[in-house]
């Protein structure tokens, strides 16, 4: 059962963040994380922390091993954008538009052995003394 998480609303277009994210498309979620620890784009702290949080869903939430987690996909979508305008010369306003991103990231990986609960054992009662 993959594991995804969701980064909604970055205020990074998602042309500029879907190059970071080809670079790790692919890849272990370790091999992944050294890669845009050292990429040098403002798109690669969105993402890396994205990952890092689907890593921490399928490792606390959903019980798989960390070291076997691989990034299945990763996808970049276009999120809202935000309208503003420019001054221009001669008293005019030019519109131009603050685009948006959301990243989507699912992993997939080895889950663990399911441990048992322990065996209680039942002590006999103790005799109340008076």
């Amino acid at each position: 059962m993959p594991v995804q998480a969701i980064a909604k609303g970055i205020r990074m277009s998602p042309r500029k963040v879907g190059v970071v994210a080809a670079l790790v498309r692919g890849r272990s979620v370790a091999d992944a994380l050294t890669i845009l620890e050292h990429t040098p784009r403002r798109s690669s702290l969105p993402v890396r922390k994205v990952i890092e949080s689907a890593r921490a869903n399928a490792e606390h939430n959903h019980n798989f091993k960390p070291d076997t987690l691989q990034i299945t996909s990763i996808t970049v979508n276009h999120g809202p954008r935000i309208k503003r305008y420019r001054p221009a010369a001669h008293g005019r306003a030019l519109p131009f538009q603050r685009r948006t991103s959301h990243i989507h990231v699912i992993v997939d990986g080895e889950q663990r052995a399911v441990k048992k609960p322990a065996a209680r054992t039942t002590a006999t009662p103790k005799q109340e003394t008076k």
